[in-house]
C-alpha cells in the first residue's frame, strides 16, 4: 500500500494519496464473483464494479481529456448521465479492471510529464491546473472507495481499506 511521505514533495504527495485510493479500488473487487461485483446493493443501483468503471472513465476524462491527451472510448451520454456507472451484460470483472489499469497508466503519464502549474481545460470548459485535477481524482476516488467500503461490507462482511496479514483482525478485504 503506498504511503504518503512525511516531508514529501507536493506532486509526489498528491499522486501518493491518490495511489493509496486507486489500490483500494481493485483491491475491493478481490475475490468476489461476477455476479457479486455486479450486484446493485443500493436503490439507485450502486454496484462495485459500476463504481470501478466510473472511477476509470474519471481517470482518463480528468487527466487525459482535460490536458489534450487521447483516450479510448469513455462510457459518457449525454442522453444517460448513469451510463458510465452502469455495467452491461457483456463487461467483466477482467475487463473493467483492464480498462481501469489503463486510464490509470495514462493518468500517470500525463501525471509524470506535467507540472503541477501546467493548464488544461475541463470537459465544462473550465481552465484548471493539474494540482487541482489531482486534488478532485484524491477526493473523488476516496468518495467512491467510502462507497466501495460499505458495498464490500453488505456484499460478504468484510471491512478494511487495506490488506491485513492473515491473522490480523480485519483480514482478508
Amino acid at each position: 500500500m503506498e504511503v504518503v511521505p512525511y516531508t514529501g514533495g507536493e506532486k509526489e504527495s498528491l499522486k501518493a494519496a491518490l495511489d493509496r485510493h486507486r489500490d483500494v479500488v481493485l483491491w475491493k473487487l478481490d475475490g468476489l464473483d461476477e455476479e457479486q461485483a455486479r450486484r446493485p446493493m443500493t436503490p439507485s443501483g450502486t454496484s462495485l464494479l459500476g463504481l470501478t468503471k466510473h472511477l476509470a472513465a474519471v481517470e482518463y476524462d480528468w487527466f487525459c481529456g482535460t490536458f489534450g491527451r487521447e483516450t479510448e472510448p469513455l462510457p459518457f451520454s449525454d442522453d444517460d448521465p448513469e451510463a458510465d456507472l452502469r455495467v452491461e451484460s457483456g463487461e467483466t470483472i477482467e475487463g473493467i479492471a483492464a480498462f481501469y489499469g489503463r486510464a490509470r497508466a495514462a493518468a500517470d503519464e500525463v501525471i509524470a510529464e506535467l507540472g503541477l502549474e501546467d493548464r488544461g481545460t475541463a470537459w465544462h470548459g473550465a481552465a484548471v491546473t493539474l494540482r487541482w485535477v489531482l486534488i478532485h481524482m484524491v477526493e473523488e476516488t476516496a468518495r467512491h472507495v467510502g462507497h466501495m467500503d460499505i458495498l464490500r461490507e453488505l456484499l460478504d462482511g468484510a471491512t478494511g481499506d487495506h490488506p491485513r496479514e492473515e491473522g490480523q483482525p480485519g483480514a482478508g478485504v
